[in-house]
C-alpha cells in the first residue's frame, strides 16, 4: 500500500506522527465508452455553451448558479481565504461509546500507521483505546475537505472513519410510517421464528460478488473466442396464499437448509414492538408475499443497467 497523506495525531500534549492509507478499495469491472463499429476510445471537449468554444483548463473556474439561472464564478483566491485547516493533524474532541456512534454516519475507511518515533505513543494510545472499549471523535482536513471522524481499532491498527455532517443524512419520510397497521401475534411469532432460525456468525469470508465474477467470465470467454451460452432463468415460485402461510414456508426452507437444525424452536417470542416500527416490517413482508416472482427478476434487470 502506498500513504496518500502525512499527519499526526493530536491528543492533550501527546502527538503522535501518521501515515494514512485507504483501507478499502472498489473491486469492479472497469469500462470505456468506445465506438462500437471499430473500438476507438470515445473523447469529449469542454466546449462553452455561450460561444461554443473549446476551454482549456487553464480557463476554467468553479460556477454556482442561482436560481434565477445566474452564475457565481469563484477563483482559487476565493477558496484559499477559506477557514479549511492545512496543519495535517487529526485533532482528538472527546471519547464515547461505539455504539453511540449510528453507522449510517460512516463514509470512507483509513488504517493509520506510526511514522518514524511514533511507533511508541502509538501503540500506548492504540492499547489505552482498545482495553476503554470506546471510540476517538477526531477533527481531520483531508483532499480540501474538514471532516468529523472516528478512531477505533481494528486487528491492532487505528482506523480512521470519515463521517458525514447531520445535515448531509436525510430523515425518513414515508407515509406508511403513519398509518395504524395491525401485526397479529402469530405473524409476529413466525417472524421471530425465521430470524432465529437463520443466527449464525458472519463471516465476510462466505460472500461473494457473483455479478462480477460472471462478468469477468463474459469477458474471458470473448478474450478466448468461445462461444457464450446464457444460463436458464429459475422458475419463478407461486405467490403465498397470505403473510403466515409465507413466514411459515421461509422457516422451513431456513431449516432444511441447515440439515434441519432451526435455532427458534422453545424460544419465547419477542415483546410486541411499537405499532410504528411493526407497521414497517407488515408492510414490507406483505409486498414481498404478494409479488415474490416479480421480485426475484427485479435485480437482474438493475443490473443490467448498471453494466451498461
Amino acid at each position: 500500500m502506498r500513504s496518500i497523506w502525512k499527519g499526526a495525531i493530536s491528543f492533550g500534549l501527546v502527538t503522535i506522527p501518521v501515515k494514512l492509507y485507504s483501507a478499502t478499495e472498489q473491486r469492479d469491472v472497469a469500462f470505456h465508452q468506445v465506438h462500437r463499429e471499430d473500438g476507438g476510445r470515445i473523447k469529449y471537449k469542454r466546449v462553452c455553451t455561450v460561444d461554443g468554444e473549446e476551454v482549456p483548463y487553464s480557463d476554467i473556474a468553479k460556477g454556482f448558479e442561482l436560481p434565477s439561472g445566474d452564475m457565481v464564478v469563484l477563483t482559487d483566491e476565493d477558496f484559499a481565504d477559506l477557514p479549511l485547516s492545512t496543519s495535517r493533524r487529526i485533532d482528538v474532541l472527546q471519547f464515547v461509546g461505539e455504539e453511540e456512534v449510528d453507522p449510517i454516519y460512516f463514509a470512507k475507511s483509513y488504517y493509520l500507521e506510526p511514522d518514524g518515533q511514533g511507533a511508541k505513543p502509538y501503540v500506548l494510545l492504540r492499547d489505552a483505546l482498545e482495553g476503554s472499549g470506546r471510540v476517538a471523535v477526531v477533527k481531520v482536513a483531508l483532499r480540501q475537505r474538514e471532516s468529523l471522524a472516528t478512531l477505533r481499532v481494528r486487528d491492532g491498527v487505528f482506523v480512521l472513519e470519515t463521517m458525514l455532517w447531520p445535515d448531509e443524512v436525510r430523515a425518513p419520510d414515508f407515509p406508511f410510517l403513519e398509518e395504524d397497521i395491525e401485526v397479529r401475534k402469530q405473524e409476529l411469532s413466525m417472524a421471530t421464528s425465521l430470524i432465529e432460525s437463520m443466527e449464525g456468525d458472519f463471516d465476510p469470508s462466505e460472500y461473494k460478488d457473483a455479478y462480477r465474477e460472471a462478468l469477468q467470465q463474459v469477458i474471458d470467454a470473448k478474450i478466448e473466442g468461445k462461444e457464450i451460452t446464457r444460463p436458464e432463468e429459475e422458475a419463478g415460485e407461486e405467490p403465498a396464499a397470505d403473510l403466515l402461510s409465507a413466514l411459515r414456508a421461509s422457516v422451513e426452507a431456513a431449516k432444511k437448509s441447515r440439515g434441519g437444525k432451526g435455532g427458534g424452536a422453545g424460544k419465547p417470542a419477542a415483546k410486541k414492538p411499537a405499532a410504528r416500527k411493526s407497521s414497517a416490517r407488515s408492510t414490507s413482508a406483505r409486498k414481498s408475499s404478494s409479488g415474490s416472482s416479480a421480485a426475484k427478476k427485479e435485480p437482474a434487470k438493475s443490473r443490467g443497467r448498471k453494466s451498461a
